[in-house]
């Protein structure tokens, strides 16, 4: 698998598929950059605005929403073992 890219492009709202897609590893570090800003404990707005690029200030439902869903997807993916099987 080639190396995610750092900041890649995002789609507004992450995927909800049952099984892992191309989208998931493009953001792959993303979904780990999200992952540790919520367990540190990091404002939504603040991570928004650095992890995503979206300003909240700006566009405040929109930057909501990408932050909730591709947090959400990235603790799905960590939390289903699933998608490690159909992953391999």
């Amino acid at each position: 698998m080639p190396k995610p890219p750092l900041d890649p492009h995002f789609a507004d709202v992450a995927p909800t598929s049952s099984v892992l897609t191309a989208y998931d590893e493009h953001c792959m570090l993303t979904y780990i950059r999200l992952l540790d800003a919520s367990a540190d404990g990091a404002d939504w707005r603040e991570v928004a605005y650095t992890v995503l690029h979206i300003d909240p200030n700006q566009e405040p439902e929109r930057a909501f929403r990408a932050w909730a869903t591709h947090l959400a997807r990235a603790r799905w993916m960590t939390g289903n073992e699933g998608w490690r099987r159909s992953a391999r």
